[in-house]
């Protein structure tokens, strides 16, 4: 082989050699692959879920039941001293169990005025004042309406039974009238149809829970009648 030729081939063999090494580093190094379409959707959404998950707080679902305040569920036991209370009614002046001592009360709590519901169960009390007096009752009627609704109410439906106003729960609450409830599937918290009998000496007498209205007033004067 002559020299040119030995040159010639020693090139090719460093090219070769180069080439290989070339070769062998491209090798070694990870390949970065492109993220398609798909993948690029799949991370982000993983991400997304993530974040929620993380940071939304708890959720109550949505037919899970409201917990009632813890007031409601003491329920008032007969034979038990009368929670007290000091609270507006209509006309503008303010009413207390102290006012009643020595006499017989009858406390009703509606949950909204001039609902059919509560405007019949007004309007029966207001029939039978006159009878309740007789015996030395008084008839209080108590929701947490407004005192203008108050009046309003009393005013349309001629209503001869002072209306009181708990727009804070406070009575409802004492006495038991403030709580869970359930309409057309969902539960909320509300005041529930409720009638307190007090006696001469403050103490419970009788509680009707979930009132039904017709024919409750009656039932009331007659129990009022045996104490």
């Amino acid at each position: 082989m002559s020299k040119k030729s030995r040159k010639n081939s020693s090139k090719l063999g460093d090219r070769g050699q180069r080439a290989a090494r070339l070769s062998q580093s491209k090798a070694a190094k990870p390949v970065k692959r492109r993220k398609t379409a798909s993948a690029k959707a799949t991370a982000s959404a993983r991400k997304t879920s993530a974040k929620r998950t993380k940071s939304a707080p708890a959720v109550r679902a949505a037919n899970a039941p409201v917990k009632a305040p813890s007031s409601h569920a003491a329920v008032l036991a007969e034979g038990t001293i009368a929670p007290s209370f000091t609270l507006p009614r209509d006309g503008g002046s303010s009413v207390s169990l102290q006012d009643f001592s020595g006499k017989k009360l009858v406390l009703f709590f509606y949950p909204r005025a001039n609902t059919p519901g509560c405007t019949k169960e007004a309007i029966d009390f207001t029939r039978l004042a006159g009878a309740f007096a007789d015996i030395g009752t008084t008839i209080l009627g108590i929701s947490a309406d407004s005192l203008k609704a108050q009046e309003s109410f009393r005013d349309k439906h001629k209503l001869a039974v002072p209306l009181i106003s708990d727009e804070r729960h406070e009575m409802l609450e004492a006495y038991g009238a403030w709580g869970e409830k359930s309409m057309y599937g969902k539960t909320f918290l509300g005041i529930i149809r409720t009638t307190v009998l007090i006696d001469g000496e403050g103490r419970i007498a009788k509680v009707w829970r979930n009132v039904r209205v017709d024919g409750h007033a009656e039932e009331v004067l007659a129990l009022a009648r045996t104490l």
